[in-house]
């Protein structure tokens, strides 16, 4: 068997420490781990290590933090380490070319999306609102672009009719620290190819912005259920109701019962025992099937419990969203 690969480890949050985790289960050693400094957080402001830093300090292994990687001191102090390969998953700096070209086989990266579909910052949450069949993790060869690099290692995982980006996000997470060890071991023993992207079939998942997470009831009852899954756990979708916000976060596009009318987008229509069913679609004969959601100052609940609770807010004609030109797209 080849010798272990010496390994430096930049992530930051818990995607990426899942994937510490799994190198920290396998042959390999991880010799140093980099992370993005302490950030303020929770309601004191209080300076807050990043999940990949807390699990590398209980296993007492030096962490690094600079601001940035362009100094010659930080690249002179990433070469001291002596590494034969940087794995690089959700680090959050850009790793400059002298970066890239100082371990001996390179940086790879764990990236959560099929490439070439999906590079850029929000890979998971634009799989599930583009109605994507599947996901999948790719161990990836960086270079100078972004997400560019040819694919070492590729892994596949459905994205169903319920899926929540929460919930594919753990399992990428997961799958993707899988494959990289399956990965490495593979590159320790001189058996991992390296396939260029196709230039066919690029797509750029932009970050998300809490602005998108407003529903506009005009939309196609499939669209909406889809940003709502997307959406959930952050920046969780909602639209007006009278001056508060419903938040919204799980929904099936549905169609109106046998005798129903079409009503104005955002007309919440007689509800079932265990969803609040909105009228959607330019025409407002779609319906937008909401199974779980919360009120203002309450819990995320499902329908039939907040139904039960609370039947009295959610009267059959009541209008949700805005009604005017600004509604956004």
């Amino acid at each position: 068997m080849s010798r272990p690969l010496n390994i430096v480890f930049a992530g930051t949050p818990d995607f990426a420490a899942e994937s510490l985790t799994a190198l920290l289960g396998s042959r390999h050693h991880v010799v140093a781990v980099y992370t993005q400094p302490d950030r303020p957080a929770g309601r004191g402001r209080k300076l807050t290590p990043s999940p990949v830093k807390s699990l590398a300090l209980r296993h007492d292994l030096p962490v690094y933090q600079p601001e940035s990687l362009r100094s010659e001191a930080a690249q002179a102090e990433l070469a001291a380490l002596d590494a034969d390969l940087m794995v690089v998953v959700a680090y959050g700096l850009i790793l400059p070319g002298a970066v890239l070209d100082t371990p001996r086989h390179g940086c790879l990266n764990v990236h959560a999306s099929l490439l070439p579909r999906w590079r850029g910052a929000a890979p998971i949450q634009r799989a599930i609102e583009a109605g994507d069949a599947e996901s999948g993790v790719t161990i990836m060869q960086m270079d100078a672009g972004l997400d560019t690099g040819d694919m070492l290692l590729v892994k596949r995982t459905p994205i169903t009719a319920t899926t929540t980006a929460g919930e594919l996000h753990d399992r990428l997470a997961t799958l993707g620290g899988e494959a990289l060890v399956e990965a490495l071991d593979a590159l320790a023993e001189d058996s991992l190819p390296a396939t260029p992207q196709p230039e066919q079939g690029v797509t750029y998942a932009a970050k998300l912005s809490k602005a998108e997470a407003e529903l506009d009831f005009r939309a196609p009852a499939t669209a909406l259920a889809a940003r709502v899954r997307a959406f959930n756990p952050w920046p969780v979708t909602w639209c007006a109701m009278g001056d508060e916000r419903l938040r919204l976060l799980m929904a099936q596009p549905a169609s109106l019962a046998e005798g129903e009318s079409p009503s104005a987008p955002g007309t919440l229509l007689e509800s079932d025992r265990d969803a609040l069913r909105i009228a959607c679609g330019k025409q407002g004969d779609e319906v937008l099937r909401v199974t779980r959601a919360q009120l203002p100052g309450g819990k995320a609940l499902n329908v039939d419990d907040l139904l039960h609770a609370r039947a009295d807010r959610f009267p059959p004609g009541l209008r949700l969203g805005r009604h005017d030109e600004e509604t956004p797209a």
